[in-house]
């Protein structure tokens, strides 16, 4: 075993240094000054009035439009609730983020997973799978995707938009890498595209913190009044403290900033990334994301995840499994690096030792 310090490629978390200490303590009093007995106390199911509404603005809806909740994967839990008996069918992505997967496991849905490409999902293979049947709903996260880093491009989202109204299922768009471009150009959202069969998620946990627990849906008001009906029976109402202080900090003008702050810090982290890889590994099949958490590797032919993540621990080096994000199998060489709470140093170090171990496997 080596003495070096451990370096963890595994988890999507936040770098520490982001969090707006500072500023979450000023909004804080100002929101139990403000609305102390209102967020100390029991409410809505739909989250506290004054953060809808000023999500309501951001995004240009109506305020029966948004429902906020305990985290985003909760609303995921809520509409498995909705929409899924044991053996409905919906879409993921494959590879996709592997919480999700579990969640629609445990409510017996029957997952499959239409191939992800560089530029978003197989649209051949999805309309293939649409001819077997519809799914109850597609989950996609179309910018900078957990786990391989991909974005969806323009001409895709427009059939996706397209498919849904034909075949008549939703869309369940999860967004919380969005506004986390550090280049290129943004395209529409699939709720812009198509707001009638879009459910769109986002969360403040990558921009603010996961502490809050501040998940976001938008989406149709008559579909939301019943989502809002499954979580008053699950917590009666969510966290409205943790919801008051992300209002006073967004009202205060703060979050264009912070926004600005994690592309100036996690930008030199996603170049020290690719540039490490093209330096140590550069037979790797690699994704170039334009921002977001994580890229993914197709490690050498002649390696596998399980024997790379295995013999990496004797490099004090610490990967996540590639093949838990693959709802049908696959992925026996898929390898997703979540760079945000390393440093360009750490990365670099960290994907040397990668390389190391990768050489270590093919010799045998």
């Amino acid at each position: 075993m080596s003495d070096k310090p451990v370096i963890n490629f595994t988890r999507g978390v936040p770098a520490t240094e982001s969090f707006p200490v500072e500023d979450v303590i000023a909004a804080s009093k100002v929101a139990l000054e403000k609305y102390g007995t209102t967020i100390l106390q029991y409410g809505s199911s739909y989250g506290f009035l004054p953060l809808r509404e000023w999500l309501a603005e951001w995004q240009g809806v109506s305020v029966d439009q948004v429902l906020t909740s305990n985290g985003s994967l909760q609303i995921i839990e809520f509409l498995c609730f909705h929409f899924i008996q044991p053996g409905d069918v919906v879409f993921t992505e494959s590879p996709s983020y592997d919480r999700t997967l579990t969640m629609l496991r445990r409510h017996g849905a029957t997952v499959v997973g239409i191939p992800l490409e560089a530029d978003g999902p197989n649209i051949e293979a999805l309309e293939a799978a649409l001819k077997e049947r519809a799914p109850k709903f597609f989950y996609l996260i179309p910018d900078f995707q957990n786990p391989a880093g991909a974005t969806c491009s323009l001409e895709k989202r427009q059939k996706l938009a397209e498919l849904a109204n034909r075949h008549g299922f939703w869309l369940l768009e999860d967004a919380p890498y969005r506004p986390l471009r550090f280049r290129g150009k943004q395209q529409p959202s699939l709720y812009e595209l198509n707001p009638e069969m879009t459910l769109h998620m986002l969360s403040f946990s990558k921009l603010v913190g996961p502490g809050p627990r501040v998940g976001i849906l938008y989406g149709p008001a008559d579909l939301l009044k019943k989502v809002a009906k499954i979580a008053e029976d699950t917590y009666i109402t969510p966290s409205l403290l943790s919801h008051g202080i992300v209002y006073e900090f967004c009202n205060s003008g703060k979050l264009p900033d912070q926004i600005a702050k994690l592309k100036a810090l996690y930008a030199p982290r996603l170049q020290a990334c690719l540039d490490a890889l093209d330096k140590h590994l550069p037979d790797a099949e690699t994704t170039r994301p334009d921002g977001g958490f994580f890229l993914s590797v197709t490690l050498p032919e002649g390696t596998s995840t399980v024997q790379v993540r295995e013999q990496a621990k004797a490099h004090n080096l610490n990967l996540a499994d590639g093949q838990a994000f693959f709802p049908n199998g696959g992925g026996e060489r898929f390898l997703r690096l979540p760079y945000c709470a390393l440093s360009p140093e750490e990365i670099n170090e960290g994907i040397s030792r990668l390389a190391a171990t990768v050489k270590e496997v093919r010799q045998g």
